[in-house]
């Protein structure tokens, strides 16, 4: 009579998920692994059962982040941890997003502020860093672009583009697209930082990227308005302006926004580059318009003004400084902010360019205002950050680095911007 053979061992796994940014456990996100499907409990664990302990792809998701898959070696743990991000809550080109408002509503992180960790990056930054999947990606004034990771600000890689760079890079999927002032586009590995493709457009680009189904949109200082096709570096089509352009391109729906130094802010088709319309403001415009609410809101540097006109093109109000406005503006609730070379940041009505208040920084400011969370950032001259409540203007935050753009960040650290290092702060 033969024994009975034993019946097989199987392995309990124990997955849990973690939103990458908070670092808190995500209820509820759904697990695949080894051909079975569970659900985290009330702690961010799925538990499930496995004939033997190996290396296995664990996918995980949750309806407002994105799906991630990694092979995980169970082999060594039977307890492992899959990190997945909220896209509303990363920050993956200049302005936030590509009607580059400047605002972040869905990052909520509020002063009083510690900081977490500060890292040196060379050398001046004067366009803010993009954050997504806890990698924060800047560039320098030296051409040099350094990943960090968002947890200690320890360095990831650094590629030298050998040139000079006053521009924030894109994230684009797997890929990290950044402008040179020598004229190049780079489009880097976003996890190596190895160089993908590149193209020479000839000409220094001041204006940072937005990318659209695999386009990227920019000016340059020959005037030359580039819609460029990223798969095979070639231009789709480009648009000649008459004037130097440092703007980058504000995108809303099928139309491109972007201002030159003859004091033109252009609206143009994105698909074929024609003008839709044409209007004038008093004043070369350095910074990048805004848009939103059926409005555009226009910097005007030597001509030290706001300008509004409705995405159609007809004019709207005006706000004069007495300085100049180099500051893009950032729009959030009904609401627009900008700073002026006189030591101002503004808050205006967006219907009617009433100014609702006005609070000294102590120094020029040059760089875009931001708003996260209901507060109003600005960075000047004086080498520091302030901070003010959107609604009231009351000063909720005095930092004592900055210098151009203030603030950028991800669901769970703000990075504020120095000369040439960056602080990452959490709330208090």
């Amino acid at each position: 009579m033969h024994a009975p053979e034993p019946r097989p061992t199987r392995a309990l796994l124990e997955i849990t998920v973690i939103n990458g940014d908070t670092w808190q456990r995500l209820r509820g996100a759904r697990v695949d692994v080894a051909g079975r499907r569970v659900r985290t409990d009330a702690h961010g664990i799925a538990y499930t059962h496995v004939r033997h302990r190996a290396a296995y792809v664990v996918t995980a998701s949750e309806p407002g982040y994105t799906t991630h898959s990694v092979r995980l070696p169970f082999q060594i743990s039977r307890k492992q941890t899959i990190h997945i991000y909220a896209p509303a809550q990363q920050w993956t080109m200049y302005g936030v997003s590509p009607s580059r408002g400047d605002a972040q509503s869905a990052i909520h992180l509020r002063p009083p502020f510690k900081i977490d960790w500060s890292q040196g990056v060379g050398s001046m930054v004067e366009f803010p860093a993009v954050v997504a999947d806890g990698v924060a990606y800047v560039g320098n004034l030296h051409g040099v672009v350094t990943a960090l990771s968002m947890s200690n600000g320890d360095y990831v890689w650094m590629h030298d583009t050998h040139g000079e760079m006053a521009a924030s890079p894109a994230i684009v999927g797997d890929e990290l697209v950044a402008h040179g002032m020598d004229g190049h586009v780079w489009v880097l590995d976003r996890a190596t930082g190895r160089l993908l493709r590149y193209a020479t457009i000839g000409s220094p680009i001041e204006s940072s990227p937005v990318v659209r189904d695999g386009i990227d949109y920019f000016g340059t200082w020959s005037g030359t308005l580039y819609a460029l096709d990223l798969r095979t570096m070639r231009a789709r089509w480009t648009k000649q302006l008459g004037a130097k352009t440092t703007s980058s391109v504000a995108l809303d729906g099928g139309t491109l926004f972007v201002g030159d130094y003859g004091g033109r802010l252009w609206a143009l088709s994105a698909r074929t580059g024609r003008t839709r319309w044409v209007r004038g403001v008093n004043g070369r415009i350095y910074g990048t318009p805004a848009v939103a609410g059926g409005r555009v809101f226009v910097p005007s540097s030597d001509g030290g003004s706001l300008t509004a006109f409705s995405t159609s093109g007809r004019y709207l109000w005006r706000v004069l400084t007495g300085s100049y406005v180099y500051s893009s503006p950032a729009a959030w609730g009904g609401r627009v902010f900008f700073g002026s070379y006189g030591g101002y940041l503004y808050c205006v009505s967006a219907a009617s360019g009433r100014v609702v208040w006005t609070v000294p920084v102590g120094g020029s400011i040059s760089g875009a205002a931001v708003v996260v969370d209901g507060v109003a950032y600005a960075g000047s001259f004086a080498e520091r950050i302030v901070g003010a409540d959107a609604r009231t203007g009351r000063v909720l935050l005095r930092f004592p680095h900055g210098y151009y753009v203030p603030v950028s960040g991800n669901g769970g650290k703000l990075l504020l911007h120095g000369y040439s290092r960056l602080y990452a702060v959490v709330p208090r």
